[in-house]
C-alpha cells in the first residue's frame, strides 16, 4: 500500500491509510468556482482527492475577494478555473487538475469530460445550465451533489442537505424542481440548501461590478456576466465557503464508504 503523503497524516488518523488510498483515486469535476465551488475545490485538495477538474468560464473580479478563495487583488483578471489550480497545486503539487474555461450548457454537454471521475459537484447559479448539468451527470451514472442558492444569508447554521424534493424554502431549489418537473425527471440528488432568506439591500446608482478595478471585460475568454444581470445579490463568505465545504464532506464520505 502506498505511503500516506506527509500532508495527509492527520487526516489518515481517521480514514487509515486505506481511506486515504481511496481518496487519491477519487476524481471530482466541479462546476462553477465561485463562493462554494472554490471553497470545495480547496477541502478536496487538502483531502486527498487524487483529480479535480475545475469548470468555470468567469475571469476573477474585484467583487469577489469577500468570498471566492481564488480571488485577491493580485488575481483580478485571471480565468477564475487558472487561479484556483494554481492555488490548489501549492497544496498538493501531485493533484491532477484540469481546468475548462468554457460555459457548460445542454447543447455542449457532450463535450465535457465527464469521464474524470465518479462524483459532479453543482455550483452553477443559472438555471438552465444548472438543469442540463443535473441531467447529464445522473444519465451518465455520476453521484451528484447540488448546491442551491446561498446570496442573500448570514447564517451558514442554517444550510441543510436533503433529496432536492424534499427541499424547502429556497428559491432556486424550488425554481429547480419546477423545471425538472417539466422534462418528467424523476430522479433524486442530494441537495445542499438553506432557507434564510433576507431583504435585499440595494444601494442607487451602485456599478453592477467592480467599476474601474473589473477586469472581466478584458480577460481573454472570460464571461462577463454582472451587466446583464437585473439583480445582483449580496454573499458571505461564512455561508458560501460553510455550503462548500459541506460538498466536500459529501464527496469524502462517500469515497471512503465505497
Amino acid at each position: 500500500m502506498p505511503q500516506t503523503p506527509p500532508f495527509l497524516q492527520r487526516l489518515s488518523l481517521i480514514t487509515g491509510e486505506a481511506g486515504i488510498e481511496k481518496l487519491s483515486g477519487t476524481g471530482v469535476l466541479i462546476f462553477g468556482l465561485g463562493g462554494v465551488g472554490s471553497w470545495c475545490a480547496e477541502a478536496l485538495a487538502r483531502s486527498g482527492a487524487g483529480r479535480l477538474v475545475l469548470v468555470d468560464s468567469d475571469a476573477v473580479c474585484v467583487t469577489n475577494i469577500n468570498r471566492q478563495v481564488q480571488a485577491d487583488f493580485n488575481s483580478i483578471g485571471m480565468m477564475k478555473a487558472e487561479a484556483l489550480k494554481a492555488r490548489l497545486l501549492a497544496i498538493n503539487p501531485e493533484l491532477r487538475v484540469d481546468c475548462v474555461t468554457k460555459p457548460f450548457d445542454a447543447e455542449n454537454a457532450a463535450s465535457f469530460p465527464f469521464n474524470a471521475g465518479a462524483y459532479v459537484i453543482d455550483a452553477i447559479d443559472s438555471l438552465g445550465p444548472k438543469i442540463a448539468l443535473i441531467q447529464k451527470s445522473l444519465s451518465l451514472g455520476k453521484t451528484l451533489f447540488s448546491s442551491m442558492g446561498m446570496a442573500q444569508k448570514l447564517d451558514p447554521l442554517q444550510i441543510r442537505c436533503a433529496g432536492i424534493w424534499k427541499t424547502e424554502s429556497c428559491p432556486l431549489a424550488r425554481l429547480v424542481r419546477r423545471e425538472l418537473r417539466k422534462q418528467m425527471f424523476t430522479g433524486d440528488f442530494t441537495a445542499v440548501y438553506s432557507p434564510e432568506r433576507l431583504p435585499l439591500q440595494t444601494a442607487p446608482g451602485a456599478p453592477p461590478c467592480g467599476g474601474s478595478l473589473c477586469l472581466c471585460p478584458k480577460t481573454q475568454g472570460a464571461k462577463e456576466w454582472c451587466s446583464s444581470k437585473k439583480v445582483i445579490n449580496g454573499s458571505a463568505v461564512a455561508v458560501t465557503a460553510t455550503a462548500g465545504m459541506i460538498l466536500a464532506s459529501l464527496v469524502v464520505r462517500d469515497a471512503l464508504a465505497r
